[in-house]
């Protein structure tokens, strides 16, 4: 099913020709270095949304140079004082979140009822989270026994300096936010990099955080293509710390590259996500469950649950649920109110995405559903119909690569330990889901399963307070809670001589 019925709000059409050709460092606007732009289109027309300026090495120079000197401030500024910045900016996003959404979904393709009720607020609740830590980020006093005399010992948490994040283009604003609010919240400042496909909602989140009372300096954005602006922040000796969410050949490339100068780093990387349904599942919540972990922003979701893994005596009830649901998705542009899936990012990554499906077919799975692009008037947009694909085996391609696609995979297993044993034999281990009504079963398969999250009779759940990571290729550090904000600060010990 297919709609397509929109205009773009002119306050979106003024932000795109006002502000959108230019990096923002400091508290100003301004050109590239090199005057170079990157178009940037509407994913679900493929009409010319704006030009992004094409930062580089000389733009990046600019704005570490600028987060240095703000940093001197901003650590020193009291903690409930940078607290209140933070909450301030929650407060503002808020404010501009139909401004926000908009331009989410105009960038990234997603329907406009998850840019508002999921980024944009998610988002809020992220700086509104972490402005509460500021005045609760603090050290020990420690119990010591020194060979002579006596001490007293404590330990201080401090920050690191300029934090460089490089975010990815299918949760820009939130992901974003999920790496500068507790940046800034530990004292640190921060340069920005989005991704060229979808760098709006990052210069407008940095404009009301300025707006919002953000000294200039503490945020700055630097658009323009990874291996130029994004590898010049990587390689920038002023930087302390990156921290990057993207592909796990990406981050592989980001730790080589960082070895030289022992940049401390997070990573949040590729995942291959099991979505596990048992016998005493409900099934209908399930199969409900694995269309949320599936189809949500377009399958562009990096813990998205595409192995299903669903137990032999419920197998067909649970295809012919899936079936039935992903042919009613209605697909249509973003900003249309009827829309519940939008267009994939850009068209090379619709193109391996059809990639993946033709793989499928030839790799000898059967295709349930979906797997072609819808014509009339989407023709012109990067969109692909939800696709199902049952008869999988653990070997095929659709079964080990991340697709990043609305591409799902069914596998049947027949008992528990199977079901645990094929889960964990992915190279990733971002997310896992479990479906099922015995409690001591749910437990016992979260605990056996090696991923960074797993949700139980739920899934594609965040909460700011949740720590987000993964296992094994799926990168290391966390995102979100306090032990995001751990890592993007330092410990001091201090010793005083009590003699």
């Amino acid at each position: 099913m297919t709609t397509m019925s929109v205009e773009i709000p002119e306050a979106a059409r003024t932000f795109l020709t006002a502000a959108a050709q230019s990096i923002l460092v400091g508290a100003e606007r301004m050109p590239s270095v090199g005057g170079e732009t990157i178009p940037t289109f509407d994913p679900a027309t493929g009409a010319l949304l704006a030009n992004i300026a094409a930062g580089g090495q000389a733009d990046v120079d600019r704005a570490v140079d600028t987060a240095h000197q703000a940093f001197v401030q901003w650590r020193q500024l009291s903690p409930a004082a940078r607290g209140r910045v933070l909450q301030d900016i929650a407060d503002a996003i808020e404010e501009h979140a139909e401004e926000l959404a908009i331009l989410e979904t105009l960038d990234n393709g997603k329907p406009l009822t998850e840019s508002t009720y999921l980024d944009v607020s998610l988002s809020a609740q992220i700086w509104r989270y972490f402005g509460g830590w500021t005045t609760k980020l603090g050290g020990l006093t420690l119990p010591v026994s020194p060979a002579v005399g006596e001490a007293l010992v404590y330990t201080r948490r401090e920050p690191l300096g300029v934090v460089g994040a490089i975010v990815p283009w299918n949760f820009p604003l939130m992901i974003g936010s999920w790496k500068v609010a507790p940046a800034l919240a530990a004292g640190n400042t921060a340069v920005l990099k989005p991704s060229e496909f979808t760098s709006l909602s990052a210069l407008r989140l940095a404009e009301i955080a300025l707006e919002a009372g953000l000294p200039p300096g503490v945020l700055n954005v630097v658009t323009g293509l990874g291996p130029d602006a994004g590898q010049a922040l990587i390689d920038h000796p002023g930087v302390a710390k990156i921290s990057f969410t993207g592909s796990t050949a990406t981050g592989r490339r980001i730790v080589t590259a960082s070895a030289g100068s022992l940049k401390k780093l997070t990573l949040e990387l590729g995942g291959k996500s099991a979505n596990i349904v048992f016998p005493d599942a409900d099934v209908e919540a399930a199969a409900q469950g694995a269309l949320n972990g599936i189809f949500l922003n377009q399958g562009q979701v990096c813990c998205a649950g595409s192995r299903l893994f669903v137990h032999r005596d419920v197998h067909d009830e649970v295809v012919a649920a899936l079936e039935a649901e992903a042919g009613e998705i209605l697909l249509g542009h973003g900003l249309d109110e009827e829309t519940q899936m939008g267009p994939l990012v850009s068209a090379r990554q619709l193109d391996r995405v059809a990639g993946y499906v033709e793989a499928g077919v030839r790799e000898g799975a059967t295709l349930v559903c979906g797997g072609e692009r819808p014509g009339g008037a989407l023709a012109d947009g990067h969109f692909l119909k939800p696709t199902v694909f049952t008869d999988v085996r653990d070997e095929m391609s659709i079964a080990t690569e991340e697709i990043f696609g609305p591409v799902l995979s069914v596998l049947t297993f027949d008992d528990e330990s199977e079901a645990v044993r094929r889960a964990n034999s992915s190279e990733y281990g971002l997310a896992a889901g479990v479906w099922t009504n015995d409690l001591k079963r749910a437990h016992r398969v979260a605990h056996a399963l090696e991923a960074g999250t797993v949700w139980v009779n739920m899934y594609n759940m965040i909460d700011p307070a949740a720590p987000f990571g993964g296992y094994k290729s799926s990168g290391y550090g966390r995102d979100l809670g306090e032990e995001s904000l751990l890592g993007y600060t330092q410990t001091k010990s201090v010793w005083i001589g009590m003699d």
